[in-house]
């Protein structure tokens, strides 16, 4: 077992930057709101408590107690624990965590293919091997052929049981003639909650439901007059209240570079670790205006151009984000001599620490003619390219 070190959260220091500078030296940490009992603090067996304030605060004689920032932060670690967290020891942990509470019954789990359920998946499946049922729903609004690739990857490579739930048709039909972003979301996620619940009823016999829930979904920094500092959090939210499911999170600790330490640990390539985010809606909120089966086969094709430029000159892991949006306004242009009236896209791509903000990324002039070439060239189905250079703030990341 390694050590570990409690961080009281008072909601005005920053508890989060704390407790992953503790982590980031090796160093087990977990934030508790100021108003954790006695008992829920012990469970966790620090060796050290570390008060995020410099105000006086009650002593609970659990494990030597300091404050921070007047503490030097090296100076109290040094002399009371030891550096013995590693992803590959906190691995083994979760594994063997995962066999006790889920014994010999069987787990469900909605692969997206994203970085958090994949190494949730992954994680999951070697601990209880084929009692994890992952079940996957292809609602049409993925970039171009990554369901077949998230099949292939979790089927072929890692022999994990998935259910492929074709639904492209049902969430065509749910969205349209649907341009509001809000009712957009609304319908793709009660579609989906709807397909996914009646995917695990079928498989049967199951107990648990596991979610990628990571550490930033949970952990809320108290503000004066709060009384809690963990909020509820449910990736899958909207199914039934009267689900007999229990809900299974390993990742529930851990941020998102650490979810990518352990996906590294277990196995999973870079290529997926790697991934940029994508918004949970799909492409539905990238399609501005009417989402139709023609407007989305246009935007998978503008976006894998778009996405292989940017892997062809290197640029991948340097950037935060990109993304292609599809606008609701058609444009005159010329193509083989012929005029044409077509669609209008925009490219983005946008360097960030954690999405609040966000600058641009700057690509040469080359980059950009040439990339607006090619997709004018393959997709015929596109007349007009514009770069959207607009920082975050006042701009957000994602036109919808």
């Amino acid at each position: 077992m390694y050590d570990r070190v409690a961080v009281i959260d008072y909601g005005k220091g920053d508890a989060v930057g704390l407790a992953r500078s503790i982590r980031s030296r090796g160093i087990y940490s977990r934030i508790f709101p100021y108003t954790v009992s006695k008992e829920r603090l012990a469970e966790c067996k620090p060796k050290l408590i570390i008060h995020a304030t410099d105000k006086e605060f009650e002593r609970t004689n659990l494990a030597p107690e300091v404050t921070y920032p007047s503490t030097d932060l090296n100076e109290v670690l040094l002399s009371h624990v030891q550096a013995n967290w590693t992803m590959e020891r906190y691995a083994e942990d979760l594994i063997q965590q995962i066999r006790e509470t889920v014994g010999r019954k069987n787990v469900l789990l909605g692969l997206s293919g994203g970085v958090d359920s994949s190494v949730c998946a992954l994680l999951i499946h070697k601990a209880v091997g084929d009692r994890l049922k992952c079940v996957f729903v292809d609602h049409g609004l993925l970039r171009k052929d990554e369901g077949a690739a998230v099949k292939a990857l979790f089927e072929e490579t890692y022999h994990i049981n998935l259910t492929y739930v074709h639904a492209e048709e049902v969430f065509l039909s749910g969205l349209k003639g649907v341009t509001d972003p809000e009712e957009k979301r609304k319908i793709i996620g009660r579609l989906f909650v709807d397909t996914f619940y009646e995917a695990g009823r079928k498989l049967g016999n199951i107990s648990f439901l596991a979610q990628g829930t990571i550490y930033p979904d949970i952990v809320e920094s108290v503000q004066p007059g709060r009384t809690l500092a963990v909020k509820s959090h449910h990736n899958v939210g909207g199914l039934p209240e009267d689900l007999s499911w229990e809900l299974l999170e390993p990742l529930s600790d851990l941020f998102k570079d650490e979810v990518r330490a352990l996906g590294r640990v277990l196995g999973l390539p870079d290529v997926l670790l790697g991934r940029h985010p994508f918004p949970g809606p799909g492409l539905g909120v990238r399609c501005i205006g009417a989402v139709t089966k023609e407007r989305l086969e246009t935007l998978k094709e503008v976006d894998a151009i778009f996405i292989d430029e940017i892997r062809k000159a290197n640029l991948y892991d340097e950037i935060w984000q990109a993304l292609a949006t599809l606008l609701p306004v058609k444009s005159v242009g010329v193509k083989d001599g012929k005029r044409v009236y077509e669609e209008v896209c925009t490219l983005r791509a946008v360097n960030s620490i954690d999405a609040m903000s966000a600058s641009i990324y700057p690509f040469s002039g080359e980059f950009m003619n040439r990339t607006v070439l090619r997709i004018l060239n393959e997709v015929p189905t596109v007349s007009r390219v514009l770069w959207d250079v607009s920082p975050k703030p006042p701009g957000t990341i994602e036109w919808e």
